[in-house]
């Protein structure tokens, strides 16, 4: 059966790779980025969804970043990150969860990180934010508990995107590092000892949103190499 998928953020870096896999998979899917729909603007965000129909897969992918001592963090900043990574989540999970709940069919995977389990310097709004997103994720998992419907969230440690690049690039700036030396300190936080590749978070995300995957839900799947234990 040919599911209808939604990918926010989904023109780049993992949300691209997810939605490539929905598609190679045969579903239809729709990935918009912030042009196509503003996921912290909650007009926008009801518009986008009542011109798609059922949606049956929803995956919050949708994200930014900005690192900063806490002291020096502008306040500013601290907003953007939760309007997107947290509030955005609940806009879009909250436009799909009445139709997924209707038909007791659905999978909503929201694309969180390891700073969702742990604290990392200089990264106070991005940390939160994502703690709040899974936060989210759980109460929706708790709501739907027993329906066709799921709510879980990957947590990934540093995936090579444009995100990460723009995380390698402050390091050079601040710490005048190489830029191998930068992305080896970020591949050094996990296990791993490397950059997860988009692809990898893309499985993650289609694994959870298989019709096997039904007796999963309010879970986080950490991509790290075994460095978080939950």
């Amino acid at each position: 059966m040919t599911r209808l998928v939604v990918v926010t953020g989904g023109t780049r870096g993992i949300g691209a790779a997810i939605a490539d896999r929905f598609r190679a998979a045969g579903d239809e899917v729709v990935a918009p980025g912030r042009k196509d729909c503003d996921v912290t603007n909650e007009t926008a965000v009801r518009e986008f969804f009542d011109g798609l129909g059922p949606v049956d897969v929803l995956v919050n992918n949708a994200g930014i970043s900005a690192s900063a001592p806490l002291a020096k963090t502008k306040l500013a900043d601290w907003h953007a990150q939760i309007d997107v990574n947290a509030t955005g989540a609940f806009l879009c999970t909250r436009a799909v969860l009445a139709g997924m709940r209707e038909r007791n069919r659905g999978r909503i995977v929201t694309v969180a990180s390891t700073a969702s389990h742990a604290g990392y310097r200089y990264t106070a709004g991005y940390t939160a934010s994502k703690h709040a997103a899974v936060g989210l994720m759980r109460a929706v998992a708790a709501e739907v508990a027993g329906t066709g419907v799921t709510a879980n969230a990957v947590c990934p440690a540093f995936v090579r995107t444009d995100m990460t690049a723009t995380s390698i690039s402050r390091i050079t700036e601040t710490t005048g590092r190489a830029e191998a030396d930068a992305e080896a300190a970020l591949a050094a936080a996990s296990p791993l000892g490397r950059l997860l590749e988009p692809a990898e978070v893309a499985f993650a995300v289609a694994f959870l949103a298989a019709e096997e995957a039904a007796a999963i839900n309010g879970q986080t799947l950490v991509l790290d190499g075994g460095g978080i234990q939950k």
